[in-house]
């Protein structure tokens, strides 16, 4: 059987061109997908364990880019104290756990500290340098850890211009990732950085201890930059950890601008989606287009344009009739792998996944080169988007290679 003769062909066109060109996304077909590739696709976690107010969720809006109030509204309970924040909402790609609570009266943590202790990839413990009362938090630090000595540790010491003298700033180059620190540091800064390492001591197994110090603030309240230290707490989590956090969710140098960078992580969540669901036989035939076309409205919707089928046949008719086929071909010659026994649960169904997901990808990468253009009233150089989309299905496929965390932290 030829490409051209598959009875897969013309279905499949019509879902593709339906679900590009028209902004109504089918609701059940996307939500029976996402649910399909959540299943196949565990997402990466990451525990922070720490008190009220210590800046916890300063340091999931500054590792997301995401805003405050979002982060506040899409916060989940998943045990009495503990709550879940998955992003981005609609196409995750990691998993944040807080539990709340540690050190307030008549508050029992430990069945909360189980639960998230069997759901995490990485540990993040976080204090504000000045609060020196961390007792609740290095009991559970030590807890996890006489259980699990293969755990790294990584604890972010928080708020640090608390600390600053009057008129003090954040000290440039960044300091604290080497000892000693030098003479510039504030004194009262010093000593309290230096007192929770003093005061937890050394933990149980040999696995790394990481300390970084770092101030995230708000641009309202004058520090600059406003999120002092990210940088460093980066380069410690891809340290410790192969969860490939930083690909995920910042994307490397080939970001453009602060709303490539806002559309990066939807992309890569949904083209992890639509690799879970490009595994299952036939499936995708409706769930990755779902998945596809929920992906343009999202960044139809970031990029402040008006996803609507002008639009959708002018980003289509750019990308060319051989970008489109090739499209087709690999779906269909995906779908026809899996149907033959034996082979196609294995090769077809990594062969699915792998295409799915990157030409999701390509195809999100090329939208937002598209909403770009348009955003800046630019005429959109048709060869320079198939560039994008060519260059992005290679880069796509090797971030579906990035392991989701099998292994504990």
């Amino acid at each position: 059987m030829t490409f051209h003769d598959s009875k897969h062909w013309p279905d499949y066109w019509r879902r593709l061109r339906e679900a590009l060109l028209n902004p109504r996304v089918d609701d059940r077909s996307l939500e029976a997908a996402l649910r399909a590739a959540r299943a196949r696709q565990p997402l990466p976690v990451l525990w922070l364990i720490g008190k009220a107010q210590a800046g916890k969720t300063s340091i999931i809006r500054a590792l997301t880019g995401s805003e405050t109030a979002e982060i506040g509204n899409g916060f989940q309970p998943c045990t009495r104290t503990a709550r879940f924040y998955d992003f981005p909402t609609e196409a995750p790609v990691v998993r944040f756990l807080d539990t709340r609570g540690l050190g307030e009266v008549a508050y029992d943590p430990t069945d909360d500290i189980r639960y998230c202790e069997s759901q995490a990839h990485l540990l993040l413990g976080v204090m504000k340098a000045t609060d020196i009362r961390q007792d609740a938090v290095f009991e559970v630090l030590r807890a996890v850890r006489r259980r699990h000595p293969e755990w790294p540790a990584l604890i972010a010491q928080t708020s640090l211009h608390e600390a600053y003298p009057p008129g003090g700033e954040h000290l440039l180059p960044y300091p604290y990732d080497r000892e000693p620190w030098p003479p510039q540091v504030p004194a009262d800064l010093a000593r309290a950085l230096t007192a929770h390492r003093d005061r937890l001591g050394a933990l149980p197994g040999s696995a790394l201890v990481c300390w970084v110090p770092i101030d995230l603030t708000l641009p309202e309240d004058g520090y600059e930059p406003a999120n002092y230290g990210l940088d460093a707490l980066w380069t410690a989590i891809e340290a410790v950890s192969t969860l490939g956090l930083q690909a995920r969710l910042r994307g490397d140098a080939g970001i453009r601008d602060v709303y490539d960078r806002a559309a990066h992580p939807h992309i890569v969540g949904h083209a992890l989606a639509a690799a879970g669901v490009g595994a299952l036989p036939l499936v995708d035939l409706v769930g990755v287009p779902a998945v596809q076309a929920n992906l343009l409205r999202v960044l139809a919707k970031l990029y402040k344009q008006d996803w609507n089928v002008p639009m959708a046949s002018e980003f289509l008719g750019l990308l060319g009739a051989g970008i489109g086929i090739g499209y087709l071909a690999r779906t269909v010659g995906r779908e026809l792998i899996k149907l033959v026994p034996w082979l196609g649960q294995t090769v077809g169904a990594v062969w699915g996944a792998t295409a799915s997901g990157a030409t999701t990808y390509a195809l999100g990468k090329a939208a937002g080169y598209y909403f770009a253009s348009r955003r800046r009233h630019s005429l959109v150089d048709a060869e320079a988007l198939r560039r994008v989309y060519a260059e992005a299905l290679t880069s796509g496929a090797n971030l579906l290679k990035v392991p989701p965390g099998e292994d504990r932290s």
